[in-house]
């Protein structure tokens, strides 16, 4: 697995693979929050069957789901292990902490909201560098879920991806640079 160096470098790799306009990575981005709300439908259905008891909707879930795992092809056409399914789950965890942090905010909590909003990022961005091999799989740690290792990684995690009103130099960490590409790379504004 080669790592990316730099930006210019990440942008050809995803023209390479599927681009007719080399400068649009937007549509891969608003593929992700398409794919983002079809996760949403599947599990809006499934509640909506069981507080309802009407197994109509249940009987849509097949449908939405299929349509999900098309699109989701277009923007992961090869992948190995486990990566399908943690790239889903990174789309739809992303897209629950934006909603919870709308919902700080219409609460008038917005440092909260902020925080949210920052994890939201972050999960959306581990899912670009895994998809687009930015990650280095050997890197990744277990570690047993004690409170103090638990309290440990999220101080770690608080110090490398600090909430937005925190001023503070930015760390020089593998995610913080996986971040500045895709804040530069996914850019819903080129066209």
């Amino acid at each position: 697995m080669k790592k990316i160096d730099n930006v210019k470098e990440f942008v050809e790799k995803i023209d390479a693979t599927k681009k007719v306009n080399p400068k649009d990575l937007s549509s891969d981005q608003d593929l992700t929050i398409a794919i983002m709300n079809l996760i949403s439908i599947e599990e809006h259905l499934v509640f909506s069957g069981a507080k309802t008891g009407k197994t109509a909707y249940y009987d849509l879930i097949e449908e939405v789901r299929n349509m999900r795992k098309e699109l989701m092809l277009k923007v992961i056409p090869a992948y190995e292990g486990e990566v399908w399914c943690i790239s889903k789950h990174l789309l739809a965890s992303s897209m629950r902490l934006m909603e919870v942090g709308t919902k700080q905010q219409s609460l008038k909590h917005p440092e909260e909201a902020y925080k949210l909003f920052n994890k939201a990022y972050d999960l959306y961005c581990l899912f670009w560098g895994l998809n687009m091999n930015m990650l280095d799989i050997k890197d990744v740690k277990w570690i047993e879920d004690k409170q103090e290792d638990i309290k440990k990684l999220s101080d770690k995690l608080d110090e490398v991806m600090p909430a937005p009103e925190v001023k503070e130099e930015p760390k020089v960490g593998a995610l913080s640079k996986m971040k500045s590409f895709v804040r530069k790379a996914v850019d819903c504004c080129i066209e």
